[in-house]
């Protein structure tokens, strides 16, 4: 079948489409940004990719019109705190007068769980564009989830971040909210094994795992696959926004995430029926199964996708191709280079750089500079790396994101995602002669651009230094 993916460099996108060309499928992936589409090229090459921002005007002819099955991936929420819901109808409607173009059977939504009476402004929007997309001219097919676990999602980081960094937690009450948790991998095994089924057509359904917890219960159930204990008190002191500010600080959340998560931590998101996972035949992993997997795809480096390599961890919501030309004039740069000797085993060294690997020198200074992003609303340190050894263009990389990573011509760029007066790159790349080119790059924005640059000179001057010594020794 030819498949549209909406959202194919989201979480659960990057997820799902190296299972549907497994099945044989031709896939049609749509993204607002291909420049953050972080998949190799042998992926590429076997899919159709097309640029659509649904928060734009219509444009014809721009969607094949032979498809036959689409998937809905689209959300705002982590983009706004007050206007996301507006954002999420708008792509709805617009998304339907695609469709009007094209010959599509079946739509598939991944949506959330909305069995509460009163509904927060996050779980509200799913519903409201539920019911926008019921108005299209096909069959919809909705399944909505609660909390998601695998390794990469925004909740089974959060909850490795609170566990893993602190023993001992004063939480909020919502802490003793129930969910029900459902393992990444039913949640695509639900995805795949409704296309083309009829029996789920014009119809809405609740997926979940077997487990009913609170979060705290999560918390520590976590703890216990582990292998540790943390002590969690709860009080009722904690509001909306002090909470928000918590999960900020001490998990890689981002502020506008946090403010929305802690609006939806409040309401109850229990399934209300099995009735797809009876239809399918389908049994659901517990939580702490959920966990272990989770656990052997990082431990085996094998994690396909996190929600940190999307455009939503990041400050910069627009087409970062404009960046990827390094500006030559009106900016500051410090250049360093260096002789070596084993090329192969340098650019290793280059291709590890950041997350736990760290910075190659002075990894104290850049934690500080990541923690005084934090304060001052940025993205700081704590997004880290997908993979370990692997640089994709358009992963996240710290405070960092990457615009270009070619092995092939060994040159690595880097965009500063960081909060600063103006706009930065770091490149790395070796030449024919062996030496390694170190650039910094820095566009400043008025007189502050250029004060700040010049006060963090010295610093400059030894970390760089240091780091691409480090970097060339094998």
């Amino acid at each position: 079948m030819k498949i549209l993916l909406t959202g194919a460099n989201g979480y659960i996108g990057m997820r799902l489409l190296p299972q549907l060309l497994e099945l044989g499928h031709t896939v049609v992936c749509l993204v607002r940004d291909n420049n953050r589409f972080s998949i190799d090229k042998e992926t590429k090459k076997k899919i159709a990719i097309i640029e659509v921002d649904f928060l734009q005007e219509f444009q014809d002819n721009l969607i094949p019109k032979d498809v036959e099955i689409a998937y809905y991936l689209i959300h705002s929420m982590s983009s706004s705190t007050s206007d996301f819901d507006d954002k999420e109808a708008q792509s709805a409607k617009l998304f339907n007068k695609y469709m009007e173009k094209t010959k599509v059977k079946q739509v598939i939504y991944l949506s959330g769980i909305v069995n509460d009476e009163k509904l927060s402004k996050h779980l509200n929007s799913r519903k409201n564009v539920e019911n926008i997309l019921y108005q299209g001219n096909f069959n919809l097919t909705v399944l909505r989830a609660g909390i998601i676990v695998g390794s990469g999602s925004s909740s089974f980081e959060i909850i490795r971040d609170l566990c893993e960094k602190l023993p001992f937690m004063i939480t909020p009450k919502w802490v003793l909210t129930k969910t029900q948790p459902i393992a990444i991998r039913d949640v695509i095994e639900f995805l795949i094994k409704v296309i083309g089924n009829k029996d789920t057509y014009a119809n809405s359904f609740d997926i979940g795992g077997p487990d009913v917890l609170t979060y705290k219960e999560m918390l520590q159930q976590y703890a216990k696959a582990r292998g540790f204990t943390n002590r969690i008190f709860t009080v009722p002191i904690m509001t909306p926004k002090l909470s928000s500010y918590w999960l900020y600080f001490v998990t890689s959340t981002s502020y506008k995430l946090a403010i929305n998560l802690v609006d939806s931590m409040k309401m109850e998101v229990i399934a209300r029926d099995r009735r797809l996972q009876d239809l399918l035949g389908i049994k659901t992993h517990t939580y702490t199964e959920a966990i272990d997997m989770a656990f052997k795809k990082i431990e085996q480096n094998l994690v396909l996708s996190s929600w940190k390599d999307s455009m939503v961890s990041g400050r910069f919501k627009k087409n970062l191709g404009k960046y990827i030309q390094v500006p030559k004039y009106g900016v500051l740069k410090d250049q360093k280079q260096i002789k070596i000797e084993d090329t192969d085993k340098v650019l290793e060294n280059i291709w590890k750089i950041g997350g736990e690997n760290g910075w190659y020198y002075a990894n104290w200074l850049w934690k500080i500079r990541g923690f005084l992003d934090k304060l001052n609303g940025g993205v700081g340190l704590r997004r880290g790396r997908t993979h370990p050894n692997r640089i994709y263009t358009g992963d996240s990389l710290d405070f960092w994101r990457v615009l270009l990573a070619d092995k092939k011509k060994k040159r690595l760029l880097l965009f500063a995602e960081m909060r600063l007066p103006g706009e930065a790159w770091l490149e790395f790349k070796i030449d024919g002669n062996n030496i390694l080119h170190q650039t910094a790059t820095f566009r400043p924005k008025g007189l502050r651009g250029r004060l700040y640059w010049f006060i963090i000179l010295p610093f400059h001057y030894f970390i760089f230094g240091g780091m691409i010594r480090n970097i060339a020794k094998t």
